[in-house]
């Protein structure tokens, strides 16, 4: 057994409660989204667990989710790095619309092919595979190497974002990983081997 990944979606944002295409825009949690996050860390804290460091995107709704779960934890100020290789994929042209005026510019079917298909950007934005092309190096290379000394490594970040992580470390395809929801606030926490493949997985809901 190596070291674990936690992995958790930020808490609900202002624009998730607007239905809103958000993407690398930067609006804030509602208050729900600030007690999800500090749930998250309560539920972790009694689980036992401690993280060694942690990382988070560039936008503020994951930095201010993971600064809520290292609060519960008792570990305020604890290493984090930023870095926007874990930002949420980017939207284009849909970031700030909401979602049922999107499908009457551009009709339910051409909406649903950019919302939920693997390899299909929207216009002047990324598809789920864009954005794995740029979360997998970065876990790779700044990640996993944490895990594999058999640390503890929190990862708060964004629906999309781990779901590419969810991807490579489930083996799941692109058709799979698209009808995969990724709960807000909810902790997912995977135990490696030292070959880096998954000794267990955990999610913990309600």
């Amino acid at each position: 057994m190596s070291g674990t990944l936690i992995l958790v979606r930020h808490g609900q944002s202002e624009w998730n409660l607007k239905n809103l295409f958000t993407g690398w825009r930067d609006p804030g949690l509602t208050e729900k989204g600030h007690e999800e996050a500090k749930e998250a860390g309560r539920k972790l804290k009694a689980r036992g667990m401690k993280a060694d460091i942690a990382f988070t995107s560039d936008l503020s709704r994951a930095q201010v989710t993971n600064d809520h779960i290292l609060h519960e934890l008792g570990q305020d100020g604890l290493k984090t790095i930023r870095d926007q290789a874990l930002n949420e994929r980017d939207y284009g042209e849909l970031s700030g619309l909401n979602k049922d005026d999107a499908r009457k510019k551009w009709g339910e079917e051409q909406v649903h092919v950019w919302r939920r298909s693997y390899d299909t950007p929207p216009p002047g934005g990324e598809s789920l595979k864009d954005t794995g092309a740029r979360v997998w190096p970065y876990f790779l290379h700044d990640i996993l190497p944490h895990v594999l000394r058999g640390e503890t490594v929190l990862v708060a970040a964004h629906g999309n974002s781990l779901r590419a992580l969810v991807m490579a470390l489930d083996g799941l395809s692109g058709d799979e990983i698209v009808r995969t929801e990724i709960g807000t606030g909810v902790p997912i926490i995977y135990r490696l081997n030292a070959d880096s493949t998954v000794a267990s997985k955990e999610i913990l809901e309600g």
